[in-house]
């Protein structure tokens, strides 16, 4: 009876754990995305050089980037609360 006891435990840390990282990657997330949304504007505007348009083009790129790598963590997590198997992911 103890064992399941702290297994119940264990499974309710780990989904309140996992419950807050899937808040906290989709409020970066949120915030990545208005970050990209300021350098397509920036991008439009007609007084920049090429290497200016370059540089914007490089942080586009990057944050496209880990917006991807993000959403894919963010789907990881939200697949294994739905499911019913959260884990405390430990990272080294």
């Amino acid at each position: 009876m103890r064992q399941s006891q702290a297994e119940t435990r264990r499974q309710n840390v780990a989904k309140r754990s996992m419950t807050k990282e899937a808040k906290q990657l989709a409020g970066l997330i949120a915030g990545l995305r208005k970050s990209l949304d300021g350098i397509h504007k920036e991008r439009a505007s007609s007084k920049l050089t090429g290497a200016e348009m370059g540089m914007l083009d490089e942080r586009r790129n990057n944050l496209l980037l880990t917006i991807a790598a993000l959403d894919d963590r963010l789907s990881a997590v939200q697949g294994l609360i739905d499911l019913g198997r959260p884990h405390v992911i430990r990272v080294h």
